[in-house]
């Protein structure tokens, strides 16, 4: 949440942001106007990354300043049918796949559509329940529709129904994992049930496996999803993944904290700029030497399927890459 006593207007929010090219006095500037509650230049240029929050040294959160003063000047020039998604997800059907007693709910909020195929079969997930459907969406997508409101307003039910299923939790979304790590602690609410990242679980299960890896021997780029603005701190479960696995993570110019959107949030809104980013972020993972991207959230792996394809680049979803060390799917020809 935005916290005006921590801002001293160092401008890093905005200076450091891949999108734009701003200098400290501008920067300053257009935070000093929307902290006085006025429009700026950078509400019509903002792609909603989230970035800016993980930038500011200080922990002032300019992101969430800049969200609400989008939401409030209606800055952000969303078309209605990408709203009019959010909304439909709330109203999917829901689905739960009982597994054994025991065993952690996987919940799957509403992205089982841009999912691989099988992309949670396999031995990793046997035995856990599944769950799926609007009840278990976690509405912080509409921060990439400039509109902080609708995540407020429906925080509450988002963990109420989430602790509707039971008393561990994993996520394979992270923007649900942002709700329950961060974004409910804005709103004042407490999490009454265990959770992790599938990341963690993930981790867990390779810890706890060792016997079973086969070292793939490759190398990965891997594309970070804006909602880890919210949860950096996970990170480390990739960099472990990758050395339980066999994989290197190569130093690239676009991961970790200046790490490049998948576009997903913006690409219908500013098509050549995300086009171009896409082409940056695809042309940076080939420059290091990866034989592969790899993805997390299922919207980016849905968006950078076309331009890993173009460019030659193999994309696999990190559940998959898992797999394939457990042998249980071929590394992609």
């Amino acid at each position: 949440m935005w916290n005006a006593s921590k801002c001293n207007l160092c401008g890093d929010c905005l200076t450091k942001c891949l999108y734009i090219d701003y200098d400290k006095d501008r920067a300053a500037r257009d935070i000093n106007a929307l902290m006085k509650g006025e429009n700026a230049e950078i509400l019509g240029r903002c792609v909603t990354c989230c970035a800016c929050r993980e930038y500011c040294p200080t922990g002032a959160d300019p992101f969430d300043l800049i969200l609400k003063m989008m939401e409030k000047h209606k800055s952000f020039p969303i078309k209605p049918e990408a709203v009019g998604f959010f909304s439909m997800a709330s109203s999917v059907p829901n689905q739960i796949m009982k597994g054994q007693p025991g065993k952690p709910i996987l919940s799957l909020c509403v992205m089982e559509m841009s999912l691989p195929p099988d992309a949670i079969g396999g031995q990793m997930f046997d035995g856990l329940t599944i769950a799926k459907g609007g009840d278990y969406f976690c509405y912080v997508g509409y921060v990439h529709a400039g509109l902080e409101t609708p995540v407020a307003e429906n925080a509450r039910k988002f963990i109420d129904n989430i602790a509707g299923l039971g008393d561990e939790i994993i996520f394979l979304h992270d923007d649900c994992y942002a709700m329950v790590d961060a974004k409910v602690k804005d709103y004042g609410i407490k999490v009454p049930f265990r959770y992790m990242h599938i990341l963690e679980y993930m981790r867990n299960y390779l810890r706890d496996n060792k016997s079973k890896i086969t070292r793939l021997g490759k190398k990965a780029a891997y594309q970070r999803p804006c909602a880890s603005r919210y949860t950096p701190a996970k990170d480390v479960f990739v960099d472990e993944i990758f050395e339980l696995i066999g994989v290197e993570r190569p130093q690239r110019k676009y991961e970790r904290e200046t790490a490049l959107c998948c576009t997903g949030a913006f690409v219908k809104v500013y098509p050549q700029q995300a086009a171009e980013m896409q082409a940056k972020n695809v042309e940076d993972a080939i420059n290091c030497g990866a034989d592969a991207l790899i993805t997390l959230c299922p919207l980016c792996d849905r968006v950078l399927r076309k331009p890993t394809t173009e460019r030659g680049l193999r994309k696999i979803y990190v559940t998959d890459l898992v797999r394939m060390a457990l042998g249980e799917k071929p590394w992609p020809a």
